[in-house]
């Protein structure tokens, strides 16, 4: 079997084993955008989950929809604790299944930890780096902490591409970063760095993930920190102008959250012992520019039977962000197994099945 055949086959070897063998998950960040996907594929592989979230930025609406998504047995199978990691008593709590076998007063240990919970946005940071840096940098350092205590099998986090600073190279190589350009860059830094120190001085595995440009169903286009893919789809949705920060020639690599699941996924439960340890790009290895993405939201929604007849206006750059950002993904390739399975084109016409319906909703929830 060649290498590439083997790539693509990693990935669904893991799924058929996690069916035949379920384990048990906590997902932080649960009622997030990329912690309720990475619950409704667990749960429809007929994992165990127990999730945390203190909703600050998550949505009921999100586990709802999840519960509407799976059958009514797997959803049996999650448990959700509303908390804080920024409470140790939380992240500890959090790692027990509270379905005890015989003989277990406990309940079942988590297995794996996927450590999604953070306050994004580099705009939020530059407003209010105190609260960033709490949820960010001790809000991780919590959950390390307790899952180290509890000896999971495995912890993966999630990195960012904002570490990659004022580094200027194309494409971004995971041994090579610049100086970080806000303070949401800096702590997701220290992560990495909090990790690299648990691993050599208490022997702790632990793998980070750097997302780049995630997107996706039940990303939040509301709110004054919203990513760029949905905010633009809601916005053309109901016929409102499209800013674009700068002259649109800034580019980025944008990542459909189907190919972030998988990272996860594999790093947590089918990393070898010399891919732990390390971090890794989650990306597709593309560069696409916001004139471009908007072309391509418009010309998708016209397919979805949307008309949008509008053209972007264009407003100043935004503080702290980077001009362009382009992931290597060779590492994650030939150590994980990584292979990513939505380009931007193919993950673009996914989610925005999802906003044209859902949108209204969310826009009526907003208001």
């Amino acid at each position: 079997m060649s290498t590439a055949a083997s790539q693509e086959n990693a990935y669904e070897r893991l799924r058929a084993e996690l069916r035949q063998t379920p384990r048990t998950w906590l997902v932080t960040g649960v009622a997030g955008f990329i912690g309720s996907n990475l619950l409704e594929t667990l749960l429809g592989l007929n994992q165990r989950v127990v999730g945390l979230d203190n909703f600050s930025t998550g949505h009921q609406r999100n586990l709802d929809e999840v519960k509407t998504r799976v059958a009514a047995e797997q959803w049996s199978r999650f448990q959700m604790h509303r908390g804080d990691t920024r409470n140790q008593e939380d992240c500890q709590r959090a790692l027990w299944y509270s379905m005890p076998p015989l003989g277990s007063e406990k309940g079942i240990a988590v297995d794996y930890v996927l450590h999604q919970a953070a306050l994004g946005s580099v705009p939020r940071s530059l407003t209010d780096p105190v609260t960033s840096n709490s949820a960010n940098i001790t809000g991780f350092l919590n959950m390390l902490v307790a899952a180290r205590d509890a000896n999971v099998a495995g912890f993966v986090y999630a990195a960012s591409s904002s570490t990659y600073g004022d580094h200027p190279a194309l494409p971004k190589v995971e041994h090579t970063i610049g100086k970080p350009l806000s303070p949401y860059a800096v702590t997701k830094y220290v992560n990495e760095l909090y990790a690299e120190v648990f691993a050599r001085c208490y022997g702790f595995n632990s793998i980070g993930l750097r997302y780049f440009n995630v997107f996706g169903p039940r990303q939040d286009p509301n709110g004054a920190y919203a990513a760029v893919i949905p905010r633009w789809a809601d916005a053309l949705l109901r016929g409102e102008t499209v800013f674009i920060n700068g002259d649109g020639e800034t580019s980025r690599d944008f990542c459909y959250v189907a190919n972030a699941i998988q990272a996860n996924l594999i790093a947590a439960a089918g990393a070898s012992p010399e891919a732990r340890n390390q971090i890794y790009n989650v990306a597709v290895g593309d560069r696409t520019t916001l004139n471009q993405l908007f072309g391509l939201l418009r010309d998708n929604l016209v397919r979805h039977g949307v008309d949008p007849a509008a053209t972007p206006q264009y407003r100043e750059f935004r503080p702290g962000d980077v001009r362009h950002s382009q992931a290597d993904v060779s590492k994650a390739r030939e150590l994980l197994g990584y292979s990513p399975t939505h380009d931007l084109r193919a993950g673009i016409e996914e989610a925005l099945g999802w906003y044209v319906t859902h949108a209204p909703a969310q826009a009526a929830e907003a208001r």
